[in-house]
């Protein structure tokens, strides 16, 4: 993938940790490789192009007027795909190739104006509450699940890591996050990047699609636990934290507070 606005608006940096994050073969078993680039370059490139190939020759491309994001693939309306010539978009894009930096270069930021996004994450009390939800690992019994949110993996012949954010009946119906599996990106208050989705009956989990198992990792490496550790309520108790605060910056990206109060 190449972003092309990157030359005159350069992009900010949660997208920018996010494309990092995804850069590489960290999902590979899924989805195959991925890389992003930033074009550094002029003349500019406007628009959103899509080019499939096959044994490395184009075989379909398409341009459309619309933002390449999920919620705009998505929607039903004026947005529109039109057919082009595959080798004429693909011989634009090769063109294209030597203007760009990989995201994960060591100097794109020599390159590239890398900028806070137009939400400051830092003034967290300027977030009207509508925009924040704070979602509880603690189930009624006071404990956490014995079999389910970040123990959801405790059983046999499953990933011990496996785990999942429990997400309430109303708070899934609110539109706070999106539905139907559509995935969305969080950046963590820890400087990393979780791709979710929400899933199950009645949307009552928030999961890593990739792996169940990522979740489980990313909460048992920062509560100091070993991987596929039970997880009890005291260790949240000793942590500081026994829930997590989900900050809505648009329809696609979130940032994701699980820092110990103990340390604020």
């Amino acid at each position: 993938m190449i972003i092309g606005d990157t030359l005159n608006l350069g992009i900010d940096v949660n997208s920018h940790e996010a494309f990092k994050e995804l850069h590489g073969n960290r999902y590979s078993k899924k989805w195959g490789y991925f890389s992003c680039s930033y074009l550094y370059m002029p003349p500019e490139f406007s628009g959103a192009c899509f080019i499939w190939l096959k044994d490395e020759y184009p075989v379909k491309a398409f341009s459309s007027n619309f933002a390449f994001t999920q919620q705009s693939l998505l929607r039903k309306g004026q947005n529109k795909l039109i057919e082009q010539s595959e080798n004429s978009l693909y011989n634009d894009y090769v063109s294209i190739i030597n203007r760009t930096i990989f995201c994960n270069h060591a100097e794109v930021e020599d390159y590239i104006i890398i900028h806070s996004p137009n939400s400051s994450l830092n003034n967290q009390a300027s977030i009207p509450i509508e925009q924040s939800v704070t979602l509880s690992f603690i189930t009624r019994t006071g404990e956490t699940g014995e079999k389910s949110g970040l123990n959801w993996g405790q059983r046999k012949n499953r990933n011990k890591n496996e785990a999942y954010i429990p997400l309430p009946s109303k708070i899934a119906k609110s539109g706070f996050f999106p539905l139907n599996k559509q995935h969305f990106l969080v950046v963590t208050d820890d400087h990393h990047t979780l791709q979710l989705r929400v899933e199950q009956q009645n949307d009552k989990a928030i999961t890593t699609p990739a792996s169940n198992a990522l979740l489980g990792e990313y909460f048992r490496n920062r509560l100091g636990l070993a991987n596929g550790a039970y997880i009890h309520a005291g260790d949240l108790n000793n942590y500081g934290r026994s829930d997590v605060t989900f900050i809505k910056i648009d329809d696609e990206h979130y940032y994701m507070d699980f820092s110990s109060f103990k340390a604020k």
